[in-house]
């Protein structure tokens, strides 16, 4: 069963409709598009197009082609797709490419500016995509650029659904990802089953933007667990306390979080690869900001975790995990790391 499923479609049209005619003067939403049958995903049937073979949309990618689908991908790094062409995946140039080759295209890339490059720009894929098609965006980006997109393709009669995820690189190996979805009614329906292959907890929030707007907000709360993490974690050891012990008694008590049961572990054995990059990390966080401020809203903590992340990334760690900020916040106390790692191998 879907969570959270808002099953009024009018009040999405109207959302829709709301913001369409703001965006560009169209009063109302095309007949083409309210009027479009658009057909659930189905392996064999449905030809799938995927964009972005990194840490997260590699192992996601694979699930779909395990499913059944036909999947068309492109990564600016081709060398980064070759796994997945070696179980049946078809390699095209570009974007565009992909588009043509497809009826539903995921995209999962890094920044706002990659989104619309791969999205809306000349070599994209709104300009590969015909009339019926699907465009889903995974990346955590910014709700006005969904929307952007989802108004840019319905004047083509395509139909675009927002759809960032949370879980890291554990939940997209295994298909346990949270996604949070914004889009019309139509194409999330027309989608949902791929979705199901992706994660287990997915909850349609509202139209257009409407699952950045939730990811973002996960990302707040991410934010200043991970502090508390981090600082925990170096209080105990500087206390001189087991650490290992000291996870065993937290996991099961009001601390306990999906990053003390995942990432703690990787602190302790000095593993910092990256389930979620920290200078992705930064750009959510970046966001999050600017959306708030356009609200008029303060978060002082969000801030100072921004300022704090920033400062593991001047550190060398952008690349690393999100829980690298761990060795940044053992700096600021003469704390190195990487001289105890011996004790918990």
């Amino acid at each position: 069963m879907r969570q959270g499923r808002q099953t009024f479609v009018g009040k999405f049209r109207e959302e829709f409709e709301t913001w369409a005619e703001k965006r560009d003067g169209q009063k109302g939403v095309p007949k083409e598009v309210l009027s479009m049958a658009v057909a659930k995903a189905e392996p064999g049937k449905t030809r799938l197009g995927w964009i972005g073979t990194g840490v997260m949309g590699s192992s996601m990618c694979g699930h779909l082609l395990a499913a059944g689908y036909a999947i068309t991908v492109y990564n600016r790094t081709r060398e980064k797709a070759q796994p997945l062409l070696d179980r049946g995946a078809k390699w095209a140039n570009g974007p565009k490419a992909v588009a043509e080759a497809s009826d539903i295209v995921f995209t999962i890339v890094g920044f706002p500016k990659d989104v619309r490059e791969v999205i809306l720009g000349p070599e994209g894929v709104l300009a590969g995509s015909k009339p019926g098609n699907i465009i889903v965006d995974m990346t955590t980006s910014e709700p006005a650029l969904a929307q952007e997109i989802a108004a840019e393709a319905r004047k083509h009669g395509i139909l675009a659904v927002d759809a960032p995820v949370t879980g890291g690189d554990i939940g997209a190996r295994q298909a346990t990802l949270s996604i949070m979805v914004g889009g019309e009614e139509e194409a999330v329906q027309a989608v949902w089953p791929c979705l199901e292959r992706l994660g287990k907890t997915i909850v349609h929030h509202g139209g257009p933007g409407a699952g950045q707007h939730a990811k973002l907000a996960n990302q707040i709360i991410i934010a200043g667990n991970m502090v508390g993490l981090c600082e925990g974690l170096l209080y105990a050891h500087k206390a001189g306390l087991d650490l290992e012990k000291f996870l065993q008694s937290i996991s099961a008590g009001s601390a306990g979080s999906w990053a003390v049961t995942n990432l703690a572990p990787r602190i302790l054995r000095h593993n910092f690869d990256p389930g979620f990059f920290i200078e992705h990390f930064i750009k959510d966080m970046a966001i999050a900001l600017d959306e708030a401020r356009r609200m008029n809203l303060s978060l002082p903590g969000l801030g100072l975790t921004q300022q704090l992340y920033m400062s593991s990334q001047a550190q060398g760690y952008g690349r690393c995990g999100t829980h690298a900020l761990f060795l940044a916040l053992a700096a600021l106390s003469k704390i190195d790391w990487k001289d105890k790692q011996s004790n918990f191998a």
